[in-house]
């Protein structure tokens, strides 16, 4: 049976989604306090954007390619601003917040006649790459935007384009793009780029494969039916992100993960069981994926600071990175319940009504979460 035959829920995709933004953010803090990629025992937890743009690029078909022609592009593409952009908006401005009341740093004066701009910048998804203390990252106020920035053009891509092409247009465009991908792999020794001024063009050629990787995986319906659960899934999610950095052969490990062992990951994932001792957890972790990839980096902003200012020991950063984490996800969770929820539901009665009835036999189009992350 074709997966568009039945209005499945990948709830095992939900728990890896949260498992790889939890990792993401664990990231954050460590490529700050162990600044050689060799000696983080996390060091790869950069492919976890890859992860996030192959599993949107399946979860999008899922819920739109059989009804993306009913519905029409504008409200395709409105349906996905309202499930995105308001916490795009809500991460800007705690960017800006913590940007002018960061306690450790003052680089705020350099800046105050550009915060507007900054500002605008982060909630438009316009690139101004100017904060060049900082990695002149593309999206200074909330760095992790910059995927939020590909992830909106793979969206028109797929409604405009994508949508319309069968699994195999889609194998003779994953070629080039698997090809492209290897060579910034190579090129670069590793497929971390894509959020700065200098390696902007690495994000495009990421989230190109990946994306058009999920839309196979979907349309050619491989899906590996197993009786793993969600530990072992999340276990082999793990093992990809904690892989040991080494340069030589870096860029083959890197591009061997986001080419096959992630979509293998994701065709696990859809295919395997969900049981109910883990459904509530995978709920949790979908839920509060995407509020914590979206505002846990201007705090990490302020922790850099304080690493530059203070230098503290690691006996202190055993102690300040887990309880930061923690308050991250609790910030997460309240992000979603008391702004998130209520500003989508309040947009979509506004704005994503239907203007015609639909029709008794069909049922109404499932809403896409937010796959990324």
């Amino acid at each position: 049976m074709s997966p568009a035959a039945s209005p499945l829920h990948f709830g095992l995709l939900d728990g890896l989604r949260g498992v790889a933004a939890l990792a993401v953010v664990l990231f954050h803090f460590m490529e700050l306090v162990e600044t050689k990629p060799a000696n983080n025992f996390i060091a790869h937890a950069y492919l976890a954007v890859d992860f996030f743009f192959c599993l949107s690029g399946f979860v999008i078909a899922y819920a739109y390619d059989a009804r993306l022609a009913q519905l029409g592009v504008g409200r395709f593409l409105r349906r996905r601003l309202i499930r995105l952009h308001p916490l795009v908006v809500v991460g800007a401005l705690l960017g800006l917040l913590t940007f002018w009341l960061d306690p450790f740093s003052h680089l705020v004066d350099q800046y105050a006649t550009r915060l507007p701009l900054l500002l605008l910048s982060s909630c438009l998804l316009v690139p101004y790459p100017v904060v060049t203390e900082r990695y002149a990252n593309l999206f200074h106020l909330n760095p992790p935007t910059w995927s939020l920035f590909w992830e909106y053009i793979a969206n028109v891509a797929y409604a405009l384009v994508l949508v319309r092409l069968p699994a195999r247009l889609l194998k003779i465009l994953l070629v080039p793009a698997a090809i492209a991908l290897c060579y910034e792999a190579r090129r670069t020794g590793w497929l971390g780029g894509g959020w700065g001024r200098e390696d902007a063009i690495a994000g495009f050629l990421r989230v190109t494969f990946s994306f058009l990787m999920g839309l196979l995986l979907y349309r050619a319906n491989w899906l590996i039916r197993s009786r793993l659960g969600f530990g072992a899934l999340a276990l082999l999610l793990l093992g990809a992100l904690l892989l040991p950095f080494i340069d030589r052969i870096n860029w083959r490990v890197d591009s061997l993960v986001v080419l096959f062992y992630f979509p293998l990951l994701i065709a696990l994932g859809a295919g395997g069981q969900l049981t109910p001792r883990y459904a509530k957890l995978c709920r949790f972790l979908g839920d509060i994926s995407y509020p914590l990839y979206i505002v846990h980096y201007p705090f990490i902003w302020v922790f850099f600071s304080y690493l530059h200012k203070y230098q503290p020991p690691l006996s202190t950063l055993a102690l300040v990175i887990p309880t930061a984490m923690l308050a991250l996800v609790l910030l997460a969770y309240a992000v979603l319940k008391w702004i998130d929820i209520p500003v989508r539901s309040y947009l979509t009665r506004t704005f994503d009504q239907p203007t015609t009835l639909v029709s008794n036999r069909q049922a109404p189009a499932p809403v896409a979460p937010a796959a990324h992350p």
